[in-house]
């Protein structure tokens, strides 16, 4: 985004983790400054930006159509308002195998039951449609994964991150977590076995 609008434009990152933003504020571009804030109630000026872009925002924080009316205040009149949300529904292996099963369905309950929608990306074009934009676009894409691409241990990995919130929600028994773990990476370790990732949908229109 800094490219893209150049030197004469300006680019406003918001955040509600202040490490996340010190991270982000030691590399910024000079046209480029993050705030400490809340996407459904920013503070910044209404109608101030030519484009308001949001990457798995509304899917893992909730409440889609509160982050569009947001969006939509901060918006000028004709500017556009961009999201990227997932659906992880599609994340299918083959051969099929239980391990990734018990896995998968760990990883979707874990953000359903602390309130976020990982299959978003199924409605966020209705609920965008529903919101008054105009000139709505859809564009979802999915990207294939073998065995010997960097992105072979998502699932895994993943669900590994979020052990302590699997484990208290009962998605997975202590005793069967590392053996899941064990068997899905064996699996996914074999040349022949492939996945597909979540679709992403990216859906964008203007304010009125």
């Amino acid at each position: 985004m800094s490219e893209r609008v150049g030197s004469k434009g300006h680019v406003v990152g918001l955040d509600m983790n202040a490490d996340f933003l010190e991270y982000a504020r030691a590399t910024a571009p000079a046209n480029t400054e993050f705030l400490l804030g809340d996407a459904y109630d920013s503070a910044l000026t209404a109608e101030t930006f030519d484009l308001v872009h949001m990457r798995f925002v509304a899917s893992t924080a909730g409440a889609p159509e509160r982050l569009l009316r947001e969006a939509t205040r901060l918006a000028k009149s004709r500017g556009t308002i961009a999201l990227q949300e997932p659906d992880g529904s599609t994340l299918n292996c083959y051969p099929p195998h239980p391990s990734w099963d018990k896995l998968k369905d760990a990883l979707l309950g874990a953000f359903r039951g602390v309130g976020a929608d990982l299959e978003l990306a199924r409605r966020i074009y209705y609920v965008i449609i529903q919101s008054g934009l105009t000139d709505v676009q859809y564009r979802p894409f999915i990207i294939g994964v073998r065995s010997v691409d960097s992105m072979v241990d998502y699932l895994p990995s993943t669900v590994e991150s979020l052990r302590s919130t699997v484990l208290q929600l009962g998605l997975l028994e202590e005793n069967e977590f590392t053996t899941m773990l064990s068997a899905c990476r064996a699996h996914l370790a074999r040349s022949e076995t492939v996945f597909t990732m979540y679709t992403v949908a990216q859906v964008w229109g203007r304010k009125p």
